[in-house]
């Protein structure tokens, strides 16, 4: 895992974020249209091939809705 990791909720899924910074106990991810959040190690389920695959029952609500709406810009279009 390092930065620019493109971070992800499952395999085949739309790519929301990337990773910022990885820390001892987790990274710190951004998220598209929504900012930094910080992210506990525990939520991470796999890295492979430049892609962070996060665990969505580990994550707080505030980082769930912030991917929920990730891609809202887009979708007005």
């Amino acid at each position: 895992m390092q930065v620019g990791d493109q971070v992800y909720l499952k395999e085949g899924g739309t790519m929301f974020g990337a990773v910022r910074a990885v820390h001892a106990h987790g990274l710190q991810i951004y998220v598209e249209n929504s900012g930094d959040f910080d992210v506990k190690a525990e939520a991470v389920a796999a890295v492979h091939d430049g892609k962070v695959l996060l665990n969505p029952e580990k994550l707080g609500p505030a980082l769930r809705t912030a991917i929920s709406h990730a891609h809202r810009a887009e979708e007005a279009r």
